[in-house]
C-alpha cells in the first residue's frame, strides 16, 4: 500500500450468504459514489476508489453470515445528488430503508445522509458534509 494512502482504516469487512447476490447490490450502489470492484476471489469481493477498503465475501468460518447490531459502514459522498442516487440504487437491488436521505443535525449542522439494509441486513450509508451546498 502506497503512504499516500488518504484512509485511516486498511478496510472493513462484511459476511454474505449469497456472494453473487452481494456482487450486482455492491456494484450498482458504489458506483454511485465512484467506487469500484477492485477483486473478485472465490470468498470475497472488494471495492474501493484506489484501495480494497470494503470486503464482502462468504464467513471464513463457514457459519451463516450475520449482522453487528450496531455497526455499519458510512461512504463517503460528493453531493447531496450521491447520497440520493446511492439510496435509490440500493433499494432498487433489494435493500432497504433505514433512513431517508436528508439533513442528520444531530451529527453536525452540515451532515446529510442516508441508511439502507443491503440484502443481508448489513447496515450502510451514505454521507455527505454539505460545507458549500445547501442542505434542505
Amino acid at each position: 500500500m502506497s503512504s499516500d494512502n488518504p484512509s485511516i482504516l486498511s478496510h472493513i469487512s462484511v459476511g454474505t450468504a449469497d456472494l453473487q447476490v452481494a456482487q450486482i447490490f455492491y456494484d450498482a450502489v458504489l458506483a454511485t459514489l465512484g467506487c469500484r470492484r477492485l477483486h473478485t476471489l472465490p470468498l470475497g469481493i472488494s471495492y474501493g476508489k484506489a484501495f480494497p477498503e470494503f470486503w464482502v465475501q462468504a464467513p471464513l468460518d463457514g457459519k451463516p453470515a450475520n449482522v453487528g447490531n450496531g455497526s455499519h459502514a458510512a461512504f463517503i459522498a460528493t453531493s447531496v445528488q450521491a447520497v440520493q442516487d446511492f439510496y435509490e440504487a440500493a433499494l432498487k437491488h433489494g435493500g432497504t430503508c433505514d433512513g431517508k436521505p436528508g439533513p442528520r443535525p444531530d451529527y453536525g449542522p452540515n451532515y446529510y445522509g442516508c441508511f439502507v439494509r443491503d440484502r443481508d441486513g448489513h447496515k450502510i450509508e451514505a454521507t455527505f458534509y454539505a460545507y458549500e451546498e445547501a442542505v434542505t
